[in-house]
């Protein structure tokens, strides 16, 4: 299906709707998005784009919409690095054939009912993970420029399609930025995106790697995407991409501090949920946009982890999207050594961990 066919589909959906007669119009009636308070969306996030492959990433994978759909969930956010559309060199020449799979995703979501989340993951001037950008999104004029003509391209090609099955999420987990410059930039994106969809839902990480709740975004109209990586040390034992985590001993729930200290559901709820619950006071809808435990956690300790998160997120009406369906933090091909897999379609499925998900 090309981009073509994609949006007349979407467009011959929405007209129908619109002059469906009286009893027609009820029954396929879509909720009101609002970004003062986002729907509780449950899913996961798919990385087909999470990093540019030399020689082009594969596209999108429409089982993958049609099990998450089965399986009772109704969200995708896909992080996605510019690198696979784009240069560092050249940000605003935009190769049509990686657009084209972003196309699908979207399509595949509407086909199935799933709400699909576009994220920059690597945005012009800025990613969480090496390399480093040769310039810097929240100093230069130059990576501002391309990353506001990068979301607006994406605002052009998919305006038309309501918020009920697409929004997006601005630039993954920002560190080492002030509140204002990032702030700014924000604020910018946003700008860029209504002079040509001015009513697409958008959403922007919290600060601190998305972990801080950002005030100064309150009056903008966007929702705000938070994490659910705490403590590090039992979402992240061993992670070979974190400094330290292979010295860090096996964890435990709740998790004892050398120093003495805590980390149970009373501290997350305290910590991380009561400053975010400050923010939606102020009419900032709230969404866990990443979260999960690595296979190095032991499977009991990471699912009575879990098992705490999502109670507290349920209680606060949050939805969220754990990191990732397929691999080593889904409930499919997560490499374990301590669980019992069933075989479920050419996939090695934790079925305990789909249950407790299922649940919540």
């Amino acid at each position: 299906m090309n981009r073509r066919e994609f949006l007349q589909i979407t467009a011959a959906t929405s007209a129908a709707t619109a002059f469906a007669p009286a009893a027609m119009a009820t029954s396929v009636t879509l909720p009101t998005i609002s970004a003062a308070r986002l729907p509780r969306w449950r899913g996961f996030n798919l990385l087909e784009k999470f990093i540019a492959r030399q020689n082009g990433n594969p596209p999108f994978v429409e089982t993958d919409f049609s099990i998450i759909k089965e399986w009772g969930f109704d969200f995708v956010r896909l992080p996605m690095s510019y690198h696979c559309w784009a240069t560092a060199e050249e940000p605003k020449t935009l190769r049509e054939v990686e657009l084209k799979h972003v196309d699908e995703a979207v399509e595949f979501g509407r086909k199935h009912g799933v709400h699909v989340n576009l994220n920059f993951h690597r945005a012009p001037g800025y990613c969480i993970n090496p390399p480093k950008e040769p310039l810097d999104l929240w100093k230069d004029e130059a990576a501002q420029d391309a990353c506001a003509f990068q979301w607006a391209h994406f605002a052009r090609r998919f305006k038309g399609v309501p918020n009920t099955q697409l929004s997006f999420d601005l630039v993954n987990e920002p560190a080492n930025v002030s509140e204002a410059d990032y702030t700014r930039v924000v604020k910018r994106l946003v700008e860029a995106i209504r002079a040509e969809d001015p009513g697409r839902l958008i959403i922007a990480d919290g600060l601190q790697c998305g972990r801080d709740p950002v005030h100064s975004l309150a009056g903008l109209g966007i929702g705000q995407s938070t994490r659910g990586y705490d403590p590090m040390e039992v979402s992240h034992h061993r992670a070979n991409w974190v400094e330290g985590a292979d010295k860090w001993p096996v964890p435990e729930w709740p998790f004892k501090h050398p120093n003495g200290s805590t980390v149970d559901k009373v501290f997350l709820k305290k910590e991380r949920i009561a400053p975010w619950q400050e923010l939606e006071r102020k009419g900032v809808g709230v969404h866990v946009g990443e979260w999960g435990a690595y296979n190095r956690t032991p499977h009991k300790v990471a699912l009575a982890w879990m098992r705490d998160q999502l109670d507290l997120w349920k209680e606060a009406g949050w939805g969220w999207a754990l990191w990732n369906l397929r691999g080593d933090f889904g409930p499919l091909n997560s490499r374990r050594t301590d669980v019992k897999y069933e075989e479920f379609r050419n996939h090695k499925l934790d079925r305990e961990m789909l249950e407790l998900l299922q649940a919540n």
